[in-house]
């Protein structure tokens, strides 16, 4: 069952003990673990750090159990645990044809990415700052216009208003492949012809004046070109697998309580 917060229990009242056999996990221990754990609410971090100490506390245990290691060097450093998994998971090699077939069905998952020529001048607002904002939006307003009429003067509008380090190369981002910038903006440029774009772009720093310079489409890439990370997906997609099925049996065989791995034991060891 999913771990309470204890700020949602009535009356204060503590959750229940998580334990892994005979050792219990404690709540320091799972507070502390939390800084390793983003998420989107502290309960959703908490139980995410739970998990990740459960797992590590049964294959600590059945390490132990082999001989691989004493209990002090099992919590010192990985090595017994590494030696476990090599030992005990059995995770096969992914076949040739399977390869193929795999990328034939995921062949944008391993093409080249669209990559864009980029300039902007960043006008900051905090997101919470709707003042600041509004200001922001109508300024790169007046600036899109300007530049609509004399675009030579993006540099120069760059220099004097922008909030970003780029000011000093006239706004130029350079060539930009998805994922090197701030997401919302990230996703937003994707999806831009060459030129000035109308309108001001929102992110969490502010309002971005952008401007496409340059385009380069991506492109699908033939199996030969990316046979390794294709075998490397497919195996890593065997090892969750492997390790799922491994830690859900150690979870029946040496007992949890106060919380279950369910789909979730082969993310938290990855992590």
């Amino acid at each position: 069952m999913q771990k309470i917060d204890i700020e949602q229990i009535p009356g204060g009242a503590s959750p229940p003990p998580i334990r892994v056999g005979e050792t219990t996990i404690a709540e320091a221990a799972i507070a502390q673990e939390m800084q390793y754990h983003p998420a989107d609410s502290a309960g959703s971090a908490q139980l995410a750090a739970a998990r990740a100490l459960v797992v590590r506390e049964l294959l600590r245990q059945r390490a132990a159990a082999l001989g691989l290691a004493d209990d002090a060097a099992l919590d010192e450093n990985d090595t017994a645990i590494a030696a476990l998994l090599e030992r005990e998971l059995d995770v096969p090699e992914p076949a040739e044809a399977d390869c193929r077939r795999f990328h034939a069905a995921h062949a944008e998952r391993f093409s080249e990415p669209t990559r864009l020529e980029v300039r902007h001048i960043l006008l900051a607002a905090a997101p919470d700052d709707a003042e600041a904002r509004d200001a922001g939006y109508r300024l790169g307003e007046t600036l899109i216009k300007q530049l609509g009429e004399h675009p030579e003067r993006f540099a120069e509008f760059a220099q004097r208003h922008s909030a970003c380090p780029s000011k000093e190369e006239g706004g130029a981002l350079g060539w930009l492949a998805p994922g090197q910038t701030v997401a919302e903006l990230d996703r937003a440029l994707q999806h831009l012809p060459e030129g000035l774009h109308d309108r001001p772009l929102a992110s969490r720093y502010g309002w971005h004046v952008v401007c496409i310079e340059a385009r380069e489409e991506g492109r699908e890439l033939p199996y030969a070109a990316v046979a390794e990370r294709v075998r490397h997906s497919l195996r890593e997609q065997a090892t969750r697998r492997a390790l799922r099925h491994y830690l859900l049996a150690l979870e029946a065989e040496i007992g949890v309580e106060g919380i279950r791995l369910d789909d979730e034991g082969g993310s938290a060891l990855m992590q």
